[in-house]
């Protein structure tokens, strides 16, 4: 498959939104309409304007077909390492089951080990067992118990 990998612009804030949006846990906490939340703009020049924070779109023939956000955090612990955040990734429903996500894994860990990360780390909620399995696939381990204190 002729997947590309690039950078996030302005333009494609509503392709990603939507992917954001498109499955159950998704549709509860986002709001895709037309036109977006002013949030969702604030967020993304935020993000692009952030230097350890990389927001991606994976496309097909020019089409938006996937998205994630890679977070590389400075830490005291570790000598002074650094950790890689994986977050929202999403791959559109007319291409899942097709190896994107599998691509999209190898991608953030070659990219995690180029910006010298001890460590890529990800959290996906419990009501997705399958994404859960599939990370699993690919050697993440759930060493922690997570928590978290919504606001």
């Amino acid at each position: 498959m002729d997947l590309k990998f690039n950078p996030a612009e302005s333009s494609h804030l509503e392709s990603i939104v939507r992917l954001l949006a498109d499955d159950p846990l998704g549709e509860k906490r986002e709001r895709f309409k037309t036109p977006l939340p002013r949030a969702y703009f604030k967020a993304l020049d935020n993000i692009l304007n952030a230097p350890n924070q990389e927001l991606m779109i994976v496309t097909l023939a020019d089409e938006v077909v996937g998205t994630f956000q890679l977070s590389f955090i400075q830490y005291l612990t570790y000598q002074g390492g650094i950790r890689a955040q994986l977050e929202g990734v999403r791959v559109s429903k007319n291409f899942r089951d097709k190896g994107i996500g599998a691509e999209i894994l190898e991608f953030c860990i070659a990219r995690s080990k180029q910006k010298k990360a001890h460590l890529l780390q990800l959290t996906t909620d419990k009501a997705r067992p399958d994404a859960i399995r599939f990370y699993k696939s690919f050697g993440f381990v759930a060493s922690h118990e997570g928590m978290k204190l919504h606001f």
